[in-house]
């Protein structure tokens, strides 16, 4: 079967990226098969503009060998955001292996089957979860002009005791601790090169005060963070968590925009 230069396959488009992927439909000339693993929770996707011309929806799952085949036959282009997660798992390196496994796979794929490929890789996807519109470097990345890639977009390096003091400043309501087993003020960034996606004419917008706050003040909006914790003596961090304060990072985090 030939490929339609107009339609493409969105894998994972329930989550977040994959639904603003889909979004931007109505802006471009594609037309999108969208993978779901539940196709009754996906409302979200069928409230979007255009929907009913730019949209069809195809049960898949990663865990089941040969359940993309046909949603991706005879599209020009896949959008690969989908990634198996465990939410009950206690590894807290398991997504981030999945996705790294991911990207080797479909290079190594991409390569033996003569394909062209592109890879976004945002450090941080950080900020308020409702936005008007799917993050730009996305938009620059899947862009049909596009070179061939990798392409790594952070905007900022910031380590985890950076930002504690950060938002202890920002919300002393809630006592977020600074002092961290393994991690100091002399504890240095880790900084990842984003030239590449800057020379393709993409530009950073938001400080990384800007995301961090943004992602708290949409949680305080939606009744998701609890009244302020006032213990009597300092904070730890697992009181922090467990009270569900705005943020807890385990290791050094590089911000994007």
């Amino acid at each position: 079967m030939g490929s339609d230069s107009k339609t493409v396959c969105v894998t994972g488009a329930s989550g977040f990226i994959g639904s603003w992927a889909r979004h931007e439909a109505p802006r471009t000339w594609l037309y999108f098969r969208a993978t779901v693993r539940d196709p009754k929770g996906v409302k979200h996707l069928l409230d979007l503009p255009k929907a009913n011309s730019h949209l069809t929806l195809w049960k898949a799952d990663l865990s089941e060998e040969g359940s993309f085949d046909a949603a991706i036959n005879g599209c020009f282009g896949v959008f690969h955001v989908a990634t198996p997660m465990d939410f009950e798992s206690k590894d807290p390196e398991m997504y981030f292996v999945s996705k790294t496994l991911a990207e080797q796979a479909a290079w190594k794929f991409a390569k033996e089957n003569n394909l062209d490929f592109i890879s976004i890789i945002p450090t941080l996807v950080i900020g308020p979860y409702l936005m008007p519109s799917m993050p730009p470097s996305l938009i620059t990345g899947l862009s049909p002009i596009t070179a061939e890639g990798r392409y790594i977009c952070s905007s900022h390096a910031a380590t985890i005791v950076e930002l504690a003091n950060m938002l202890r400043e920002k919300y002393p309501e809630y006592n977020i601790p600074t002092k961290f087993k393994d991690a100091d003020e002399n504890l240095g960034n880790v900084n990842f090169s984003s030239k590449k996606l800057q020379d393709l004419g993409f530009q950073f917008k938001y400080s990384l005060e800007d995301m961090f706050v943004g992602a708290v003040e949409t949680c305080r909006a939606k009744g998701l963070i609890p009244a302020p914790i006032n213990p009597s003596g300092p904070a730890s961090t697992d009181q922090v968590v467990n009270g569900c304060t705005p943020i807890s990072i385990e290791t050094t985090v590089n911000g994007k925009s």
